[in-house]
């Protein structure tokens, strides 16, 4: 075998339709176009702000966006409810890859905050990026410490 004895599968390659090629070529004339209009002509058809009598995109989009909008500058942090840190042993130590280990967290990769819902007994030690006052008085109060992560 040589390479100019290969040849794609039967079928598999099939020739683009030429059209506007006379009357007897199957495509001619309008070359599939239909008569006039805007779909007949060369070029892009039409800009974006065009769109046959609906309001426009770009007039659209205020109302898209509803009451004010969500700033790109916004952190989502994963919240951590005291009572979800009930199933960890004592002096164990709390941080971003224990919580995710526990599948704790809906985005890994977003920072954390402990929440004061729920009482804890056994002393934690807690690094996370955010920690509410209550939860920090109740971790204290069980004999655990509380860490920043910057």
């Amino acid at each position: 075998m040589k390479l100019n004895d290969l040849k794609p599968n039967p079928g598999s390659k099939k020739d683009r339709k030429r059209v506007g090629r006379g009357i007897s070529a199957g495509q001619g004339k309008t070359a599939g176009r239909g008569t006039k209009g805007q779909g007949a002509r060369s070029g892009e058809g039409g800009r974006l702000y065009r769109q046959g009598g609906n309001l426009p995109f770009y007039r659209r989009l205020p109302f898209v966006r509803g009451k004010g909008f969500t700033p790109i500058t916004q952190v989502k942090f994963n919240e951590v409810n005291l009572d979800q840190l009930e199933k960890f042993q004592a002096d164990a130590e709390i941080n971003p890859g224990t919580l995710a280990d526990a599948r704790l967290l809906r985005e890994p990769l977003n920072p954390v905050v402990i929440m004061g819902r729920g009482e804890i007994i056994v002393p934690l030690k807690v690094r996370v990026h955010r920690v509410t006052k209550s939860a920090r008085a109740k971790i204290e109060a069980a004999g655990g410490s509380v860490e920043l992560i910057a």
